[in-house]
C-alpha cells in the first residue's frame, strides 16, 4: 500500500470542529423502511432531465424502468417500489426547487421486475456491453455530483486513458456511507473496478482512501491482492475526493484549467459508483436504492440503504428523529452539501447524506469587510483568489470574476470556511459562474 498521499491548499475541519465521523463510522449499515409513498423525481443527475414512460394508473414493480434518458448526457430512473403511479407532478426536491417527479403508490408487495437478472461473467462482456449494462442501469456518479457514468466512461477516441482511480476519500465531515460500504462489501468495490478497468483497457488501477478509514482501508487491500489494484493511502485534508486533487496526489499531474481528468489521461470514479456497477452486471440491479450516512443531531445516527424517493422526513424519523435546537438540516456534507426548506423532499440517486446540525454545530455571526488577510487564497486547492471573484460578484463585474478564473472553483467551500470574517464567498463565486455560464449561452459559445 502507498504511503499516505495529498494535494496543495485545502482545510483541515478537525482544527475548528470536530469532524462528527465517530458518530456513524461504527454503524453496520441497515435497511430504512420503506415509506407509503415514494417521490421519484426526474432530475436526479447532471444532464437532461429523464422522460417519463408510465402513466398515473400505470401498475409498476420495483426496479422497473419509469423514466428514459432525455439525450446523450441523461440516465433512465426506476420505481423503487412496486404500486401504482399516483400522478407526474412537480414535487419538492433537494435543489431547493420543485421539480417533475413520478409519484408511486407503495403496495409493499416488493415485486421485483422480472428483468432484472444477472448479465454473466465480466470475462464474457465486451467493453461496450459494460457500457451499455451501466448506463440501463441509470447509474450516476454516487459520490454526490451524480455524472452519468456512461458518460464518463466514454472517452472520445483521441483521449488515451492510462489511470482509473477510485474515490474512496470521503472527505466531508460527519459522511461515513462510501466507509461502510468498503468496509462491508469490499469484494464488490473490487469487481465493480475490475469492470471500468476493462471498459478503459487500463492495466492497473488505484483505490484511494483517506488514511482516518483504516478498518476499509485493510478489507479493501485483502479484496485486491490478487488483482492489478493498487490501494493509497491519503492525508485526511478536505476537500482530497475532488477529481482533480485526487489525481495530483496519486500521479502529481495537474488538470489544467478548463480541462477535464480525461485530458491528463485519467478517470476518476466513486467507490459506491464501483460497486453499483458490479451489482448491475452480477445482480441486473438498476440503481433504485443507496446507501447514505444519516447523523449530526439526530437521535441515533446511522448508515442506511435507502429506496430512492423516500421522504427526507421518513429517513429521519428511521434513526429517532432529530435531537437538540436544530437551525438547519443538510443534504449531503456541511461543506458542499444543499441546506432544506422542506423535508419531504425525496432521497436521489447523488444524496450521500443526511446532516442536521443544531445551533452548537454552525457558526452565527455576520460577515464583516474583508481584511486582506489571504487565508482564502492559501487554502484554495485550485489556486485562484476567492476574495477577488466574489468582491466582483457582488459588484455585477462577472467579467472581471470570469478573467479571475472563477469557472475553476469546484465550489469546496474551504474559502468561506477559512475566512476570519465570515464572508460568503463561495456563494458569491457560484452567483458568478452562474452569470459567467448564462452569458455564454447567450452569445452562443
Amino acid at each position: 500500500m502507498a504511503s499516505r498521499l495529498s494535494f496543495k491548499g485545502g482545510v483541515h475541519p478537525l482544527k475548528r470542529i470536530h469532524h462528527g465521523k465517530y458518530l456513524a463510522e461504527n454503524r453496520a449499515i441497515e435497511k430504512c423502511s420503506v415509506p407509503g409513498e415514494v417521490i421519484i423525481p426526474l432530475s436526479q443527475h447532471i444532464g437532461a432531465p429523464s422522460k417519463p414512460v408510465v402513466s398515473p394508473g400505470d401498475k409498476v414493480d420495483m426496479g422497473q424502468m419509469i423514466a428514459e434518458p432525455g439525450g446523450f448526457v441523461s440516465v433512465p430512473c426506476f420505481s423503487s417500489v412496486s404500486g401504482t403511479v399516483k400522478e407526474i407532478v412537480p414535487r419538492p426536491h433537494i435543489s431547493g426547487k420543485p421539480e417533475m417527479a413520478i409519484v408511486i403508490e407503495n403496495d409493499f408487495e416488493d415485486r421485483l421486475c422480472k428483468d432484472i437478472k444477472s448479465k454473466g461473467p465480466l470475462e464474457n462482456l465486451s467493453p461496450q456491453d459494460i457500457v451499455g449494462i451501466i448506463k440501463n442501469a441509470g447509474i450516476v456518479g454516487m459520490g454526490g455530483a451524480a455524472f452519468p457514468t456512461h458518460v464518463k466512461l466514454s472517452p472520445p477516441p483521441d483521449k488515451k486513458i492510462d489511470t482509473l482511480i477510485i474515490n474512496g476519500a470521503e472527505c466531508e465531515p460527519y459522511l461515513t456511507a462510501d466507509h461502510r460500504v468498503m468496509l462491508e462489501y469490499p469484494g464488490d468495490v473490487v469487481r465493480g473496478t475490475k469492470a471500468v478497468m476493462k471498459i478503459l483497457g487500463v492495466s492497473r488501477a488505484y483505490i484511494a482512501i483517506e488514511d482516518n478509514k483504516r478498518n476499509a482501508i485493510a478489507a479493501i487491500d485483502e479484496a485486491a491482492k490478487e488483482e492489478d489494484i493498487d490501494v493509497v493511502s491519503l492525508k485526511v485534508k478536505y476537500p482530497q475526493g475532488a477529481e482533480k486533487q485526487l489525481i495530483y496526489a496519486i500521479t502529481n499531474r495537474e488538470v489544467p484549467s478548463g480541462k477535464l481528468p480525461m485530458d491528463v489521461g485519467a478517470v476518476v470514479v466513486n467507490a459506491g459508483t464501483a460497486r453499483q456497477i458490479a451489482l448491475a452486471i452480477e445482480k441486473g440491479m438498476p440503481l433504485y436504492e443507496r446507501v447514505i450516512t444519516v447523523t449530526g443531531s439526530v437521535n441515533t445516527p446511522s448508515n442506511l440503504l435507502v429506496r430512492l424517493g423516500t421522504p427526507i422526513s421518513h429517513v429521519i424519523a428511521q434513526v429517532g428523529g432529530l435531537s437538540g435546537n436544530i437551525d438547519k438540516v443538510i443534504a449531503g456534507g456541511p461543506m458542499m452539501g444543499i441546506t432544506q426548506f422542506d423535508l419531504d423532499a425525496p432521497v436521489i440517486k447523488g444524496t450521500s447524506g443526511i446532516l442536521a446540525l443544531d445551533i452548537g454545530m454552525t457558526r452565527p455571526g455576520e460577515d464583516s469587510p474583508c481584511i486582506r488577510c489571504g487565508k482564502c487564497v492559501g487554502v484554495c486547492p485550485m489556486g485562484l483568489l476567492p476574495y477577488l471573484i466574489s468582491a466582483n460578484a457582488e459588484k455585477n463585474n462577472f467579467e472581471a470574476a470570469e478573467k479571475a478564473n472563477a469557472l475553476d472553483c469546484i465550489e469546496c467551500g474551504c474559502c468561506s470556511y477559512i475566512c476570519p470574517a465570515n464572508r460568503h464567498l463561495v456563494q458569491g463565486i457560484r452567483l458568478a459562474k452562474s452569470e459567467i455560464l448564462k452569458e455564454r449561452k447567450r452569445a452562443g459559445n
